[in-house]
This record gives C-alpha cells, structure tokens and sequence, in this order.
C-alpha cells in the first residue's frame, strides 16, 4: 500500500518531495492507464486549491479523456482547441492565469479558473497531455509549472 507523506518546505522542495513520491509509486509499472490514475490521485490530493487533474491521450487524430480526479470531464479535444488542444499542437506547457480570457478556452468544469497543460512526448511522440485545473484565479507559478512538467517527466519515463 502507498501512503502519501506531507510535503513541507518551499514550493520547490515540496515539487521535488512529489516527484520523489511519484517515482515511487509508478516503479516498476509501464501501463499508462495505472500509471496515470495513480499520480492523478496523488497530484489531487497532495496539492491544495486544484479541482480537477487528469490526462488525455493523443489518438492519432485528437485528445481523449483518460484517468483523472475531479468532476466529470470532456471526453475528446480536437488539437487546436482550448488549453489542452494548444499545450498539445504546440508541444509546450501552457500556464494560464484566467482561463475566461484563453481564446477558445473549452468549460468542461465551470468551476475551473486557471490551468496548467503539460505536453507528454515521448521518442518525438505526442503522447497526449496532463491537465490541472484550479478553481482560483492566477493558482499556478513558475514553481508550480517547473513541477508539474518534471511529474509529466517521471510520467513519461515510467512508461519506457
């Protein structure tokens, strides 16, 4: 069984606590579909203020909703659509302070005010993307994007 430990210290040592406990959970798994159940729940509920994490995997042709935590989500995104299209066309993490003002911004959760949209690449390979919403405006930082991408990273590594 795992058990999450409290992160402490600043924001950048609590990203690299996570990121600890992730690599220990995911060890020695290679199924994406376990692998990102399992750190959608430990990014939800060890990080305060978020409302929805979770992946869409790239099909080939666009996003589909894989596991994740929080309310019932859409369940396909064309590429050049809102946050999550854009993080994954543009193979770059998109940080957005207030959603409403994203052009094309897709409400699958009203309650969603800011986002942070990891791309998940793998051998040149668009794998598809890891999604954090916030019910808060401006939630997330620079610290809070820098550790979000090295979790997508132990993410992706774990499916090598």
């Amino acid at each position: 069984m795992f058990t999450a430990t409290t992160l402490s210290g600043s924001k950048p040592e609590q990203y690299a606590e996570l990121a600890s406990q992730a690599r220990s959970l995911l060890a020695g798994e290679r199924d994406r579909i376990a692998n990102a159940a399992n750190l959608s729940a430990l990014v939800y509920h060890a990080l305060p203020a978020l409302n929805w994490v979770g992946f869409y995997f790239h099909d080939g042709n666009e996003l589909v909703v894989g596991p994740f935590q929080g309310q019932p989500a859409c369940v396909r995104i064309p590429l050049n659509k809102g946050v999550c299209g854009a993080a994954a066309s543009t193979r770059q993490t998109q940080r957005v302070a207030d959603v409403d003002a994203f052009p094309g911004h897709i409400a699958c959760d009203s309650a969603s005010r800011s986002e942070v949209v990891v791309p998940l690449v793998a051998g040149g390979e668009l794998i598809g993307v890891f999604d954090i919403d916030s019910p808060e405006l401006n939630r997330f930082d620079a610290d809070d994007q820098h550790g979000l991408e090295t979790l997508a990273a132990v993410f992706v590594d774990s499916l090598a």
